[in-house]
C-alpha cells in the first residue's frame, strides 16, 4: 500500500524561507503599527487636549468683550467676531452664564448646554471632550468641544500612512529575501547537482574546500560512501574481467581439442554428443568474450580525445563479418561510402557497440536473414527482419541477462553492453519495432550527441 505524501515535502526550502521570513516581516510591521497606533491615540490625546485648553484660554477675552457690547436680554446668539478665526468643523463653543444658561455659541454647537458640569477642567461626554474656562468669578462659563470622531480619524489617517508602505515592503521583501537566500543556498544546488552526477562511471570525490562550514560533513559522509562503492564496483570488475580472462585460455583449449575430437571420431552417437560439447564450449567463449567487454564498458571507456570518423569503424566491424564464411554477405551497408560521421569516442568501445548490435541482429533475425546497417547525420542503426517485438518487450531487452522471446542461443548481455557504452558517449540507443518504415523487423538505433567544438 502506498504511503501517503508528506505535503510539505514537495515544498522547496526556498519557498518555505521566503513564505516564513515575509509572513515574519509583516507579522512584526503589523504589531509595530499597532504600537504605534496606541501611541499616538496617547500623544494625539495630549495634542488636543492642549488645543482645547489654550482656544479656551484665547477665546475667553474675545467673549468677555462681546458681552460687555450686546443686549443681555437677547436670545442666544453665534459671536461672528470669533467664529471668524474658528474653525467650525473641529471645534464648537457655548458661552453659559451661572446658572447654565446658553448665552453665546457657534454655529455647530448644540443650542443646549453640554451635560456637563459648570468647572474648570476636562469633562467627557458620548460624542465631545469638552474643556470649561470660567471668569467674571464664576458667573461666566466658557464649553470648548472637541468631537471624539476627528481624533478617531485623525489616528486612522496616522494608522493607515504606517500600513501603506506595507504594499510595498511585502513585495520587496519577496525579492529580497529571495536573493539572499538563492545566494545561501548555492552551495546546496552545487552539492546536489556534482551528487547528481556520480554513478558507476563517475565515482570521484566530491569537492569539499569551497562549501560552507555546515555542508562539509555531508560531502565527507558522501565521498566516504563513493569510496566504499568504488572499490566494491573496482573489485567487482576486476574479479569479472580477471575471471574472463582465466577462462579464454582453458575454454579454447577445450575447444580445439572437443573439434579435434570431433574430427576423428566416426560418425555416430558420439559424434553428435561431441558436436554438443562443442556448442556448449562456443557458448561458454562468447559469455566469456561478453564478461570482458562488460567489465571494459563498466571501466568507462566510452568517449576519445580527438574526433573519429564513425563510418570507418563500421566498415571494418562489417568487413570482418565479410571475411567469415557463415556470415559473408548477410551484412549489407545503406549507406554512401563517401558518408562520414565524426565524434570525439573511443574506437574500441564504438567497435564494440556496433559488433555487439550486428551479432545481436544476426542470431535473433530470421535465419540466413539480411542485416542493414544505416547511418545519418547523427545516429547508426542496425535492422534486423523478424516478427515485431511487444512493446512491454523493448524496454527490458537492455538489462542485463534479459533476452526477449526467443530459441537463439545467446547470453543476454550485448544490448546491456552496447547501451552502457552509448550512454558513456553521450548518446543513447533506441530499441525499434517495427524498424523505421517497415511493418515488421527490429531496429537498434545509436543516437549520439551532436559535435562540439573548441
Amino acid at each position: 500500500m502506498p504511503q501517503p505524501t508528506n505535503r510539505l515535502s514537495s515544498i522547496s526550502i526556498t519557498r518555505r524561507l521566503i513564505t516564513t521570513l515575509t509572513g515574519m516581516v509583516v507579522l512584526f510591521w503589523l504589531i509595530a503599527v499597532g504600537l504605534g497606533a496606541y501611541v499616538m491615540n496617547h500623544e494625539f490625546a495630549e495634542i488636543f487636549d492642549g488645543t482645547l485648553q489654550e482656544t479656551a484660554e484665547r477665546l475667553m477675552p474675545l467673549v468677555l468683550d462681546d458681552l460687555a457690547q450686546r443686549d443681555p436680554s437677547s436670545d442666544p446668539q453665534a459671536l461672528q467676531a470669533i467664529q471668524q478665526g474658528l474653525n467650525k468643523e473641529y471645534l464648537t463653543y457655548q458661552v453659559l452664564d451661572a446658572s447654565g444658561k446658553v448665552i453665546i455659541h457657534s454655529q455647530e454647537a448644540p443650542t443646549a448646554a453640554y451635560e456637563v458640569p459648570l468647572k474648570i477642567g476636562f469633562h467627557d461626554t458620548r460624542k465631545y471632550r469638552i474643556y470649561t474656562e470660567s471668569a467674571l468669578n464664576g458667573t461666566v462659563f466658557l464649553h470648548v468641544a472637541d468631537a471624539f470622531r476627528n481624533r478617531r480619524e485623525a489616528l486612522r489617517e496616522g494608522a493607515v500612512a504606517l500600513l501603506w508602505p506595507l504594499l510595498l515592503l511585502i513585495p520587496a521583501s519577496i525579492l529580497l529575501i529571495q536573493f539572499i537566500v538563492g545566494r545561501s543556498l548555492a552551495p546546496i544546488d552545487r552539492l546536489r547537482d556534482e551528487i547528481g552526477t556520480k554513478d558507476s562511471g563517475n565515482l570521484a570525490a566530491v569537492e569539499s574546500d569551497t562549501l560552507p562550514r555546515e555542508l562539509r560533513p555531508i560531502a565527507r559522509s558522501v565521498n566516504l560512501l563513493l569510496g566504499r562503492l568504488r572499490a566494491a564496483l573496482e573489485a567487482e570488475r576486476e574479479f569479472t574481467a580477471n575471471s574472463a580472462h582465466e577462462l579464454r585460455t582453458p575454454i579454447a583449449g577445450a575447444l580445439a581439442q572437443t573439434q579435434r575430437l570431433i574430427a576423428e571420431l566416426p560418425e555416430g552417437p558420439l559424434t553428435v554428443r561431441a558436436g554438443r560439447i562443442e556448442t556448449a564450449l562456443a557458448n561458454l567463449g562468447r559469455l566469456a568474450e561478453k564478461l570482458l567487454q562488460l567489465a571494459r564498458a563498466e571501466a568507462g571507456i566510452g568517449t576519445g580525445d580527438a574526433p573519429v570518423d564513425l563510418v570507418r569503424i563500421v566498415d571494418a566491424v562489417v568487413g570482418d563479418y565479410d571475411r567469415d564464411s557463415r556470415t559473408a554477405g548477410r551484412v549489407t551497408r545503406d549507406y554512401a561510402p563517401e558518408n562520414h560521421l565524426a565524434r570525439c569516442v573511443d574506437i574500441d568501445a564504438f567497435a564494440i557497440v556496433v559488433r555487439n548490435l550486428i551479432e545481436n541482429a544476426l542470431i535473433h533475425g530470421p535465419t540466413e536473414g539480411m542485416v542493414s546497417i544505416q547511418i545519418g547525420n547523427d545516429f547508426v542503426s542496425v535492422v534486423n527482419g523478424g516478427k515485431r517485438v511487444p512493446p512491454e518487450d523493448l524496454a527490458g531487452l537492455k538489462r542485463r541477462f534479459r533476452r526477449g522471446e526467443t530459441s537463439a542461443a545467446g547470453s543476454g548481455l550485448g544490448l546491456a553492453i552496447a547501451d552502457k557504452i552509448v550512454v558513456q558517449m553521450g548518446g543513447r540507443l533506441d530499441l525499434l519495432s517495427p524498424a523505421s518504415g517497415e511493418e515488421q523487423g527490429f531496429e537498434a538505433r545509436i543516437v549520439l550527441a551532436p559535435q562540439t567544438t573548441a
